[in-house]
């Protein structure tokens, strides 16, 4: 990481405490909370794979699903259809223990602002990476008046695919215009 020529401070992310950051790029104060931040991503990561999962098993044409489904589908919290449901504002169906199933219709009247989150599939990019299609790590630099090894650490950050052929990294111009188009 480099480091900052000038004092830069910030807020704590996770515990809220001002500090002064040591490089450009810190956003915690600690290293305890920066691992408090990478627990509460990879969990939020497992919950939501988890929900795609569940709402990936509903039918499209079931017109009564479960309060879990419904939390899936619709992004809405767990705890609000239960409180719904007991105080009877949302109709519901018990069949058996944790078993509280709602009609679908009912959902989309009470909140017609919310509609079925589409489960977005990410295609994988596909790129050229033949040298004609791409920049090597030295034309990057000397088109954009950057460091090498600063590239090497943008492309790297940016996940941007690269392919080394000889002496020399081949990466994609589309993402490397992408990436640079802001200087």
């Amino acid at each position: 990481m480099p480091k900052a020529k000038f004092e830069i401070l910030r807020k704590c992310k996770v515990c809220g405490s001002v500090f002064t950051a040591k490089t450009i790029e810190s956003w915690y104060c600690s290293p305890k909370c920066s691992k408090i931040a990478w627990k509460r991503k990879k969990d939020e990561e497992k919950r939501r794979s988890k929900l795609e999962a569940i709402a990936g098993g509903v039918a499209d044409d079931a017109d009564y699903i479960s309060v879990m489904e419904a939390t899936a589908i619709y992004g809405l919290k767990k705890a609000t259809l239960y409180r719904l449901v007991r105080s009877r504002k949302l109709p519901s169906i018990n069949i058996g223990l944790h078993m509280t199933k709602i009609k679908r219709s009912d959902i989309e009247q009470m909140f017609p602002e919310v509609q079925a989150q589409e489960i977005i599939k990410q295609e994988p990019k596909l790129y050229s990476l033949e040298p004609k299609d791409c920049y090597t790590i030295g034309e990057i630099a000397r088109k954009y008046h950057v460091d090498e090894s600063t590239v090497a650490s943008h492309i790297r950050k940016s996940s941007i695919p690269t392919r080394q052929i000889g002496n020399y990294v081949y990466a994609p111009k589309s993402e490397i215009d992408k990436l640079y188009q802001s200087l």
